[in-house]
């Protein structure tokens, strides 16, 4: 007969899985924005992106407006806003300093939510571990722009906010059709970006945005609900990690950067932080 501990920890690991998934589109989808920056300026890129995706999450699920309590517009309204900023932020961000110590900085936001909701030593060692491993991945030189790691602290309060309404939106009766809606609210609040830059998209553009807002807006908004529905935000705080790790990664494989030694044990970390996560959601009911 399967144990209470075996779902506890299967539903944990399918987290891992999905929020795994939404960390590497949401890097990649950051690497393609970049090529938009010149064309439709930063917040007109996530904007857009928030508008197109938004089309394609409003046409696939269909959600209804009526039937919804107060408290699920609330939170449907504050999810929205979170992805805005934190999208709007991030991307200020990247203009100004490079990637991975933008997603590294980005990642307190959900760490800290990891720390505020521990309860055992063994969850806030865990949590310390995947920030320590963020911090060797970002290093310690660079070139540092103050207004970009305003930016970057700033997408990190959002990206806190978010964490909590990804595990509070993923465990309602909403689900995927109320990420929609999110989707849109976000989408609504940033059409002064969005208007003026559409009519600046280049034909051969169209599709690298529509690339960007599947792979970081639609997908990984969606993956991240979905592992809400699994686990709590201190889990998911511990693993959002995945963001500067992959946008490490990928800094190496497609941006030609150097993987440095202490960038290879921080990976190493926040990969030994996920698995004792996984493992010792196995312990407990």
């Amino acid at each position: 007969m399967t144990s209470p501990q075996h779902f506890a920890r299967a539903a944990t690991i399918r987290a891992m899985l999905l929020v795994l998934v939404g960390s590497l589109g949401m890097q990649l989808s950051a690497v393609i924005a970049l090529g938009l920056f010149d064309t439709l300026g930063v917040l007109g890129t996530s904007s857009a992106r928030l508008a197109v995706a938004a089309v394609f999450l409003l046409i696939i699920f269909r959600p209804r407006l009526r039937g919804r309590s107060r408290r699920e517009w609330i939170s449907i309204i504050l999810y929205g806003a979170a992805m805005a900023a934190m999208n709007g932020f991030l991307y200020l961000a990247i203009e100004r300093i490079p990637l991975g110590i933008a997603t590294t900085i980005d990642f307190l936001g959900p760490c800290l939510v990891a720390l505020a909701a521990s309860r055992r030593l063994r969850e806030i060692l865990l949590a310390l571990a995947a920030l320590a491993g963020v911090a060797l991945i970002a290093g310690f030189g660079g070139p540092f722009d103050t207004l970009g790691l305003i930016f970057a602290a700033a997408a990190g309060a959002c990206f806190g906010l978010y964490t909590l309404l990804a595990a509070r939106i993923g465990q309602s009766s909403g689900g995927l059709s109320a990420v929609a809606l999110s989707v849109a609210v976000a989408a609504i609040l940033t059409l002064p970006f969005s208007v003026p830059a559409v009519p600046l998209i280049r034909p051969e553009q169209w599709g690298l945005l529509v690339l960007s807002a599947l792979l970081g807006t639609a997908l990984a908004f969606t993956v991240d609900t979905m592992a809400g529905r699994l686990t709590s935000a201190r889990v998911l705080g511990v693993f959002f990690a995945f963001d500067p790790v992959l946008g490490t990664l990928l800094g190496v494989l497609i941006l030609g950067q150097v993987l440095t030694l202490p960038a290879s044990l921080g990976i190493a970390l926040v990969v030994a932080a996920g698995a004792g996560i996984v493992w010792f959601a196995g312990k407990q009911r």
